[in-house]
């Protein structure tokens, strides 16, 4: 019965992980683009700042990190026309980071997270990328799913 279990298991992430193959048919994987990447909906939390969030699962942590946290997150990250650029979903390895090393868009949306929060985040282009002088980062606004793991 384990081993039948075992093999299910193994066929799922195997399934799992051909669908997340670019549609090319090689490259490295990616995640689609939610339905909404382009504009948060009207139902959205909008901050002062520009950000606008959506909380897709509620967390059962109590605290919320603070600028001197560092915290363990999984991420997958799109641009407004739904091209994804970065995972750690897709690398299969959450990062950890001190809340001061990220852009100003995440330092702020992650405090709004509790532990085992997953929120889906807009940021504005200027908290983010915009000022970066690094080609390979993208611009404009950006869409990120970010489940916050662990606050250390």
């Amino acid at each position: 019965m384990i081993r039948r279990a075992c093999v299910l298991a193994l066929v799922a992430v195997t399934i799992a992980a051909c669908t997340l193959k670019d549609e090319a048919g090689g490259g490295p994987p990616t995640i689609p683009a939610p339905a909404d990447v382009a504009a948060p909906p009207a139902d959205a939390l909008k901050t002062a700042s520009g950000i606008a969030s959506k909380i897709l699962t509620v967390g059962l942590g109590r605290y919320h990190p603070d600028i001197r946290s560092n915290v363990t997150v999984n991420y997958t990250g799109w641009t407004t026309d739904g091209k994804m650029f970065d995972s750690s979903v897709t690398r299969g390895e959450p990062i950890t980071f001190r809340l001061t090393q990220v852009i100003p868009g995440w330092i702020e949306g992650l405090q709004l997270m509790v532990e085992g929060e997953k929120r889906r985040l807009w940021i504005p282009g200027s908290l983010a990328y915009d000022q970066s002088l690094d080609p390979k980062d993208p611009k404009g606004t950006l869409c990120f799913d970010v489940e916050l793991l662990k606050i250390r």
